[in-house]
C-alpha cells in the first residue's frame, strides 16, 4: 500500500515567509552597514573639510590683522619722526649729520609682513572654493589690493625718495621732509582697510580672543625653532674672508 503524506498548505507558506522574512532583515542590515560606512565617511570628510576652512580663516584672519598692527606701528612712528622734526625746529644745534641720519633711519615705515599668506589664498581655487563664502574672498581681495597701494605710495615712496635725494645730510633737508603728507594717506588708506577686516571677522564668527590665541601659538612655534647663529656667523665669516682674499687678489692685479 503506498502512503502519500502531505504537508499542510500552512506549514509551506510559513516557511516561505521565514525566508522571506530572513532575506528581508538580511536586506535592512546590509543597507544599514552601507548607510552606517557612507555616512560615517561623510561625516569624517565634513569634519576634516570644516577644520581646513578654519585653519585657512586663521590664516588669512591673522595675515590682516598684523597687517593693520604694521601700519599702525608706521602711524606710531611718523608721529615721532615729526616730534624729531619740532624738536629740531626748536634748537638746531642738536643737528648732526650722524646722530640726525641715525635717528631718523628710525622712523622710516616698513611693510612688516610677507605676501605668503596672500599669494596663496589668491592663487588657489581650491582655497577659495574650501572657505565657500563669496563675500569673505572678496572682501579679502580688496583687503590685499589696498595693502599693495599701501606699501606702493608710503613705503616704497619713502626709501625711493631717500635713495634718489638723501635728504636727512642737511638740516634744512630734514626739517622739510614731508612725514606728515605720508602720515595722513597712510591713515586714510589703514581707516579703508579696517571696516574689511571686521565684515571678515564678523563673517567668519572670528573673534578677538580666537586671533590673539593663533598669534600666541605662532610666535610659540618660531620660539621652538631658534635661528641657526652659530652657522649664520660662520657664513659671514666665509663672506669676509672671500671678500678680503678678492680684494688681496685685486690690489695684485696688473692690467696692461
Amino acid at each position: 500500500m503506498n502512503v502519500k503524506l502531505h504537508t499542510p498548505k500552512s506549514l509551506k507558506m510559513g516557511s516561505g515567509m521565514s525566508s522571506l522574512k530572513q532575506f528581508l532583515l538580511s536586506l535592512f542590515a546590509t543597507s544599514v552597514s552601507i548607510a552606517l560606512t557612507f555616512g560615517t565617511a561623510a561625516i569624517i570628510d565634513y569634519n576634516a573639510k570644516q577644520k581646513e576652512k578654519r585653519e585657512i580663516v586663521m590664516m588669512v584672519m591673522y595675515d590682516m590683522y598684523n597687517t593693520l598692527q604694521s601700519m599702525e606701528k608706521n602711524d606710531s612712528l611718523f608721529r615721532e619722526a615729526i616730534r624729531y622734526q619740532k624738536r629740531l625746529a626748536e634748537n638746531p644745534a642738536e643737528y648732526s649729520l650722524v646722530k640726525t641720519a641715525a635717528e631718523m633711519s628710525h622712523y622710516l615705515p616698513s611693510a612688516d609682513y610677507t605676501e605668503t599668506v596672500e599669494r596663496i589664498f589668491s592663487t588657489s581655487i581650491e582655497t577659495i572654493n574650501t572657505v565657500g563664502n563669496v563675500l569673505f574672498t572678496e572682501n579679502v581681495a580688496e583687503f590685499y589690493q589696498t595693502r599693495a597701494t599701501y606699501k606702493s605710495i608710503v613705503c616704497d615712496s619713502i626709501m625711493n625718495t631717500l635713495k634718489a635725494g638723501s635728504p636727512f645730510v642737511t638740516l634744512q633737508g630734514t626739517l622739510d621732509f614731508d612725514f606728515l603728507e605720508y602720515a595722513v594717506i597712510g591713515g586714510e588708506i589703514k581707516a579703508s582697510m579696517q571696516p574689511l577686516f571686521d565684515q571678515c571677522k564678523q563673517m567668519m564668527d572670528v573673534s578677538d580672543k580666537e586671533i590673539e590665541a593663533y598669534k600666541i601659538e605662532r610666535q610659540k612655534i618660531k620660539k621652538e625653532i631658534p635661528v641657526d647663529d652659530e652657522t649664520r656667523l660662520k657664513h659671514h665669516e666665509e663672506f669676509l674672508q672671500l671678500q678680503k682674499e678678492t680684494d688681496a687678489a685685486k690690489k695684485n692685479l696688473k692690467i696692461e
